[in-house]
């Protein structure tokens, strides 16, 4: 039992390897769905959270937290499949939300050319040459700014994963026996220590995800029920904000402490 995230770059093949590996070993194949789940759970149109993953931040999101709110509400979304194993999760964002001590999930990375990538481009969108390179061009760098301005990181940095494949002379239907033969490998396989960690990820998402209504600028974590979050804020502020963020995280089940650390904001004075 197994959890697949396979990151992808626009026209790249990505969505048919997903489906095609999904389809090979029963698994549950997940995508776009996350977005509507998230949009009825947390009363947000759908078209804000697709806005999240695909735009850029832009300065107003800085100030605003806008950005962070919507990913928390997707993070949640994501971690409840991940959780359940044997699932294929493609798309943007997946392999962000599963770090370290998750040991059975199988990151991987498609790509393809960018010869075919315009080829596809042309046939899928009746566009000329000219028009799907700037396309694609436009597409890529959007998803680099959002990945560098939110994580730090590069999507196609090759670390980032336990498989490369390049759609070329590998076939879709290769690369699905590839990863379904790389996920067996038993450096793969769920242990106890492995599902406590996702159920513990799951957890703190699920934390942040109430919390941010709140105050949106929190880092948490979470170990066996045990809660952490970060936060900073003017002193003025903080027993009311600790006061509402433990009673609110409190409620959620599998929750049994809470512990917040505030680090305070000195107000600004003009002239100084």
């Amino acid at each position: 039992m197994s959890i697949i995230t396979i990151s992808r770059g626009s026209y790249s093949h990505g969505k048919e390897v997903a489906e095609t590996v999904a389809q090979k070993l029963g698994y549950e194949c997940v995508a776009r769905d996350v977005l509507l789940e998230a949009s009825k759970e947390f009363n947000i149109p759908e078209i804000k959270l697709l806005h999240a993953l695909k735009d850029a931040p832009s300065i107003l999101d800085r100030f605003t937290y806008g950005k962070e709110k919507y990913i928390a509400y997707i993070q949640t979304a994501i971690l409840k499949h991940l959780q359940k194993d044997n699932v294929v999760y493609h798309g943007f964002a997946g392999h962000f939300f599963v770090d370290g001590g998750v040991s059975h999930v199988l990151k991987v990375r498609i790509i393809a050319d960018l010869e075919d990538r315009i080829r596809l481009v042309m046939a899928r969108d009746n566009v000329n040459r000219q028009a799907a390179i700037h396309h694609l061009k436009e597409i890529d760098a959007q998803r680099h700014k959002w990945s560098h301005s939110l994580y730090g990181i590069d999507t196609w940095d090759p670390s980032l994963y336990d498989l490369v494949i390049h759609i070329k002379h590998i076939t879709v239907e290769d690369a699905a026996k590839i990863i379904i033969d790389a996920v067996n490998l038993p450096g793969f396989q769920k242990t106890e220590a492995s599902q406590q960690a996702i159920d513990d990820l799951a957890t703190a998402a699920v934390v942040k995800a109430a919390l941010v209504a709140i105050h949106p600028a929190i880092e948490v974590s979470a170990k066996g029920g045990e809660i952490n979050i970060s936060t900073s804020a003017p002193e003025s502020r903080e027993q009311e904000l600790v006061g509402r963020m433990k009673d609110a995280a409190m409620r959620i089940e599998g929750v049994k402490n809470v512990q917040i650390h505030v680090s305070p904001i000195t107000p600004y004075v003009r002239g100084r």
